[in-house]
């Protein structure tokens, strides 16, 4: 099973009013492990940013001018996420820029739902934590992943947090182990058996008095022939 897990950055809020993508960052997982197979592009817009999106993300203009155009990454970035479940976190934003990007170059591409399945890990977070907040940070501190590094939005950054995030949120326990696994590391999502301990104190065995096991023979006496605990062995 192979995963991409998907973010991106942009010059503003809605591709109607001509934004346009400025950072794509892909992480893979296969078989819920992580790879070392990533994906990712700074892409130049051809227009300004707005201020606040610089200020989310601190990618500017001129940072971006010799970046390459959306056209000229758009088979490398296709063959990557192709046949893959993404992972996105409010997949509607980026789903939407995606797919706009897409329209201006060729009605060949289609959709991007076209080439993959698409999964909302905000939506999933939402489901499992309802009435909390569940943005990325939110969930980070939720599932102690560590974001120390996300001072400002990166995709790359914000697709390796989503990841993990991703993995913790959907993990749950999926085995008991008798210890530490081959590697000899402790396992995630792992409910280890404890032993009883062969030196324990004994206990000591309290017995029913006589006027107890009278109370206890009168009781199977009301329940009539039909008790089995009045039955011969």
């Amino acid at each position: 099973m192979r995963q991409i897990v998907l973010d991106t950055e942009t010059t503003g809020l809605e591709p109607s009013q001509g934004h346009r993508i400025i950072e794509i960052g892909c992480v893979e997982i296969i078989n819920r492990k992580l790879t070392e197979n990533t994906y990712h592009q700074y892409i130049q817009p051809d227009r300004e940013i707005d201020e606040g999106a610089f200020e989310v993300h601190g990618i500017s203009t001129e940072f971006l001018a010799d970046k390459p155009r959306f056209c000229d990454v758009a088979e490398d970035f296709m063959k990557f996420v192709n046949g893959a479940e993404l992972i996105i976190h409010n997949a509607p934003f980026d789903i939407g820029f995606l797919d706009h990007e897409l329209a201006m170059l060729d009605p060949v591409w289609g959709k991007v739902s076209d080439h993959c399945q698409i999964t909302d890990s905000l939506v999933m977070a939402r489901k499992k934590h309802p009435g909390q907040k569940n943005n990325l940070d939110i969930l980070c501190k939720r599932y102690e992943v560590n974001n120390a590094r996300r001072e400002l939005h990166g995709a790359l950054l914000d697709a390796e947090l989503l990841a993990e995030v991703y993995l913790r949120m959907t993990g749950g326990q999926e085995m008991l182990a008798l210890g530490s696994n081959s590697d000899g590391e402790n396992q995630s999502n792992v409910s280890p058996i404890k032993r009883v301990d062969s030196n324990r104190p004994q206990m000591s065995v309290i017995r029913a008095n006589v006027d107890e096991l009278e109370l206890h023979q009168d009781r199977l006496d009301a329940l009539g022939d039909a008790c089995i605990w009045k039955k011969d062995p």
